[in-house]
């Protein structure tokens, strides 16, 4: 593995998507002004066509770039491991103890006890507290956003991968998910981790987004990959600095195309210091 190789991997993601969007929205399904006037005469009255035209390739872009993180993510780790699968099912057994302490968990941290507040997350703790649970074994099967192996030492990972700043809901399935995962006997992964691809507030020690801190301590618990953690894990020392080069070199590339050939405008005069 080089590191010309992880930007090739990258590059291809990356421009193979937004090529497909350039093309939707310049040949395939352009805006036409005429055809919005004669179906939304008021708008047109009202708002700028230029509003709309925005709006028109901002639904052709969010819809293919859903998943952008997870792909980025799968090229990246079938470099540095032999294996990486999106959408990969794991199957093991879970002591029923165990399951019911998953569940006392997350209630816990969704609903404080009467009279007490709410319990604040503690990843070691709790996965102390659930492994110390017993009872009769139970088939489970969790679904992971990203799963790699190195067929080698035998080594395997399991990721659920957010965008930065995800909400409450999408946090407590992926907390239960890896609960589950390390809960199951025998072991079937060598860890599994709640991933974000980037950090908006730059350092770990910084992260404040709120919803996702229901369930973890995003700047402490070791399950919890931010950033450069988990680009580096997946793809090695100075993945995340190579990706972010790559991103802000295309982004300039394709934010100068869609100025002029989708606008119809040139690029202001500061656009070149919009970066990740």
């Amino acid at each position: 593995m080089t590191k010309l190789d992880i930007t090739k991997s990258i590059e291809h993601v990356i421009t193979s998507m937004m090529d497909n969007v350039m093309k939707k929205v310049l040949i395939d399904d352009p805006f036409i002004v005429e055809e919005h006037h004669a179906k939304k005469p008021l708008y047109a009255a009202l708002v700028p066509d230029e509003i709309f035209k925005g709006s028109h390739f901002e639904r052709r872009f969010v819809t293919p770039f859903g998943k952008v993180w997870e792909k980025l993510a799968k090229v990246v780790g079938e470099i540095e491991f032999d294996e990486a699968i999106l959408g990969q099912s794991i199957t093991g057994n879970i002591g029923q103890e165990r399951l019911q302490r998953i569940n006392e968990v997350l209630r816990k941290l969704e609903h404080p006890d009467r009279n007490e507040k709410r319990t604040k997350p503690n990843w070691d703790k709790e996965l102390k507290y659930i492994l110390e649970g017993k009872g009769k074994l139970i088939p489970v099967t969790v679904l992971c956003d990203l799963y790699v192996q190195e067929k080698k030492t035998g080594k395997c990972y399991s990721f659920e991968i957010k965008a930065p700043l995800p909400n409450s809901d999408q946090t407590k399935v992926s907390k239960e998910k890896i609960l589950k995962l390390y809960s199951m006997t025998p072991a079937k992964i060598n860890g599994a981790f709640f991933a974000l691809p980037y950090n908006p507030y730059k350092i770990k020690a910084n992260y404040s987004w709120q919803f996702p801190m229901r369930w973890f301590n995003m700047r402490e618990d070791k399950v919890v990959l931010i950033g450069d953690e988990f680009w580096d894990f997946i793809g090695g020392i100075g993945t995340y600095k190579n990706f972010i080069n790559v991103i802000n070199k295309l982004g300039l590339e394709y934010r100068t195309r869609i100025y002029k050939e989708f606008l119809g405008i040139d690029p202001p005069e500061d656009y070149e210091k919009i970066k990740l």
